[in-house]
């Protein structure tokens, strides 16, 4: 089941196995750079290409806290306004950098209901053409009807 962001996602409409709706984030200068300062991380890595290449990094890349605000988009915008984000757990691999799409995907693997709120786990990932960038699991809630 994939979820119109304008539309409210409850409990029935989730299913162990369901497959989000994909997400491509075009990588540019632009979007690592706010990120960084957005984030106040000020690390030269993240808005420097050619100290981030003497660093053996192939070029500026995005940090972490980007990363999960992508990774929050990625299932809030599939999860709809009521959704409540509970936990990102996400391991980082191959560097997001310009000029190189962010793909991301993900897989509900557990739906259960706690109180009046419909829990789910979605597997996600975020990969370019280097790998794997981002994987993990994201816990979030929606209302149970």
């Amino acid at each position: 089941m994939s979820a119109n962001p304008a539309e409210r996602l409850v409990a029935k409409d989730v299913c162990v196995g369901d497959e989000l709706p994909p997400f491509s984030l075009p990588v540019t200068s632009t979007v690592i750079v706010s990120g960084a300062i957005a984030s106040r991380d000020f690390m030269p890595a993240h808005h420097d290409g050619e100290f981030a290449r003497s660093q053996g990094a192939p070029d500026m890349f995005m940090n972490i806290l980007t990363t999960n605000g992508y990774v929050s988009r990625f299932i809030s915008d599939w999860a709809g306004p009521e959704a409540m984000i509970r936990k990102i757990a996400i391991r980082l691999g191959a560097p997001a950098v310009p000029g190189q799409p962010l793909r991301f995907g993900g897989t509900v693997t557990h739906v259960f209901t706690e109180a009046s709120e419909c829990v789910i786990e979605v597997a996600v990932r975020a990969a370019n053409d280097m790998g794997d960038h981002a994987t993990g699991t994201v816990v979030v809630t929606v209302p149970a009807a």
